[in-house]
C-alpha cells in the first residue's frame, strides 16, 4: 500500500481501524527500510570493518565560527 491508496480510503470514508492497519503498516515498512539502511553502517562501526561507501553524502556548506567581525574605530570624546 502506498500513501496514495491511504488517501483514496481517507477520501472514501473507510472504517477507521482499516485506515489505522493502513497507517500502520506505512509507518512499519517506511521504518523497516530505514532499519535496512542503516543496518550495515552500524555493525562494520561496532566491529571494526570499514564503513561501505554506498551513497555519497553531501555536506552543506556551514559559515565559519571564527570569522572576523571589522570593527570600526571609536574615538572618545571629552565632556
Amino acid at each position: 500500500m502506498d500513501s496514495a491508496q491511504l488517501i483514496d480510503m481517507i477520501a472514501n470514508d473507510a472504517p477507521a481501524n482499516e485506515v489505522s492497519d493502513a497507517i500502520k503498516t506505512l509507518a512499519y515498512a517506511k521504518s523497516a527500510d530505514m532499519v535496512d539502511n542503516l543496518t550495515p553502517n552500524i555493525a562494520a562501526g561496532l566491529f571494526g570493518d570499514e564503513v561501505p561507501e554506498e551513497q555519497p553524502e553531501v555536506e552543506a556548506e556551514q559559515p565559519e565560527a571564527n570569522a572576523e567581525v571589522e570593527q570600526e574605530p571609536t574615538t572618545e570624546t571629552e565632556e
